[in-house]
C-alpha cells in the first residue's frame, strides 16, 4: 500500500512537473534557412538569418548567403538597436520582451516569399536615382539572375543579387520603404 502511494505521488508530482510553467519567456526560433536560386538560375544557394546576443540591445541579426558550392558569398549584421531605434516610436516596444518578440518577428518575415524578386530586374525596368550602380543593373536585365531585398530599419530597404561579372553580391537597388 505505502508502495503504491508512493507511486502514485511521484506521478502526481511528474505531471505537475511537466505542465507548470516557470517562466513568463516564450519561446523563441533564433535561426531561418532557406533555400533559393539566387547566384545561378537554377541552383539553389542558402539563405540563413540568425539572431545573435542575450539582450536586446547587444543583439545583431547576422544574415548570410552561401552559394550552392558552398561558399559563402554574402555577410550583414544587422545591429538590432538600429533596428529598435527606428521602430521605437511607432511601436510598444518599451520592455525587454517585446523586444526580442519583434526580433523575432523580424526574423519570421525576412524570408517572406516577397523578399524574393524573381528576377531582379525586368528588361522593362528602368534605374531611377535610387540605383547606385547602372551598369550592374543592366547587367542584371541580361543575365534575369533573382535578386532579394531586406530592411536595414524602418525607412531603409537595400536589394541585392549576385554579380556574375564580379562574382559578389552587390546591391542594385536602395530605398525607403514606409511599412511593413
Amino acid at each position: 500500500m505505502k508502495s503504491s502511494s508512493l507511486s502514485l505521488l511521484i506521478l502526481v508530482l511528474f505531471f505537475a512537473a511537466c505542465n507548470s510553467n516557470p517562466s513568463k519567456e516564450t519561446a523563441i526560433d533564433t535561426k531561418k534557412t532557406v533555400l533559393q536560386a539566387f547566384s545561378d538560375t537554377v541552383k539553389l544557394d542558402t539563405f540563413k538569418i540568425e539572431l545573435k546576443g542575450e539582450k536586446a540591445k547587444d543583439m545583431s541579426l547576422l544574415f548570410t548567403i552561401t552559394s550552392y558550392k558552398g561558399v559563402q558569398i554574402y555577410k550583414q549584421e544587422i545591429k538590432a538597436a538600429e533596428l529598435l531605434k527606428s521602430y521605437l516610436a511607432s511601436a510598444e516596444l518599451k520592455k525587454e520582451e517585446e523586444k526580442v518578440k519583434f526580433l523575432n518577428d523580424e526574423i519570421n518575415y525576412f524570408f517572406d516569399e516577397q523578399h524574393f524578386l524573381i528576377p531582379a530586374v525586368t528588361e522593362q525596368e528602368q534605374p531611377d536615382n535610387n540605383v547606385p550602380d547602372k551598369d550592374f543593373y543592366n547587367e542584371l536585365k541580361q543575365t534575369m539572375l533573382n535578386g532579394f531585398d531586406y530592411r536595414l530599419g524602418k525607412d531603409t530597404k537595400i536589394y541585392i543579387a549576385w554579380s556574375v561579372k564580379e562574382q559578389k553580391v552587390k546591391a542594385y537597388y536602395k530605398c525607403c520603404e514606409l511599412a511593413k
